[in-house]
Formats: C-alpha cells, structure tokens, sequence
C-alpha cells in the first residue's frame, strides 16, 4: 500500500478572516493553527504545507481568562549578563498586541522549516481594517464552545 500525497496547489488556497473581538486567547490560538496547517482539511498531510491564509483583526480585544492579564510575564533573553526583560501582557497589549496571538499561534505549530513557512500565511492586525481586501477572505465564525 502507497501513502497519499496530494498535490499542494498553491492557487486554490483559501484566505479566512477571523474577528478576535472576545475570543480566549487560547482557544483562538488553536483553531488559527489548525486551519494554517491544514488540519481541517480531508487532504491534511503532516509533512506538508496543506493549509490556507489567516487574517486576524480586532487584536487587541482578545480575552485572557484568570489573572493572566497582570500575573502572565514574556522573557526575553539579550545573550549577555543581565540582559533578561520580562514584559507584562498589558504591556504588550499597550505596545504590540498582534504579538499576544501571533506568540500563541506559534507556539502551537511545529518548530521546524515547515512551521516557520507555516507562520508566514498569518496575518494579525490591530483594529478593524486589513489590507488584503483583494483576496476576498471569507469571514469565519470562532467555535466559542466552554
């Protein structure tokens, strides 16, 4: 028995847009890379780049539950002495909050040459506009189950 590969056309990719306005930030985080990867396709291959174009706007809306708003830190390391900066996510919201999920999303994809490409087909923006309005993405609406 052969295994499947199917033939990845990148012409027929589809473009999603996805309103982040009161999402959880993990549970977005998951369906987002659900749908880069591919997951939500009956063509899905692990190995390969199956998946389609991710447009989230309203970034600095997304939800945090619990006290992660103000306990939550990111560090960040310079390589020298001294050099660790923790930064709270409000203060991330304040300054780059298409970084909140954009962090998230890539947390969950896989750490190799294919998750950086993978990671390439999200597109996060602050507020309601977005510059892709060509490619006609289709609204999809979150699964806000729990």
């Amino acid at each position: 028995m052969k295994t499947y590969l199917p033939k990845v056309n990148l012409d027929q990719r589809k473009w999603y847009l996805i309103d982040a306005d009161g999402a959880v930030l993990g549970r977005l985080a998951v369906q987002v890379a659900n749908i880069l990867r591919g997951r939500n396709k009956p063509i899905y291959t692990d190995h390969l780049d199956t998946g389609d174009f991710v447009i989230v706007v309203n970034a600095e809306k997304v939800l945090l539950t619990g006290k992660k708003e103000t306990n939550k830190k990111f560090m960040t390391y310079s390589g020298w002495k001294g050099g660790e900066k923790y930064t709270s996510v409000e203060q991330i919201r304040a300054r780059h909050p298409e970084r909140l999920i954009t962090h998230a999303v890539k947390g969950m994809i896989p750490k190799n040459r294919l998750g950086r490409v993978l990671l390439t087909k999200l597109k996060v923006y602050r507020g309601s506009e977005h510059p892709h309005a060509a490619q006609k993405p289709a609204p999809l609406a979150l699964n806000r189950s729990n």
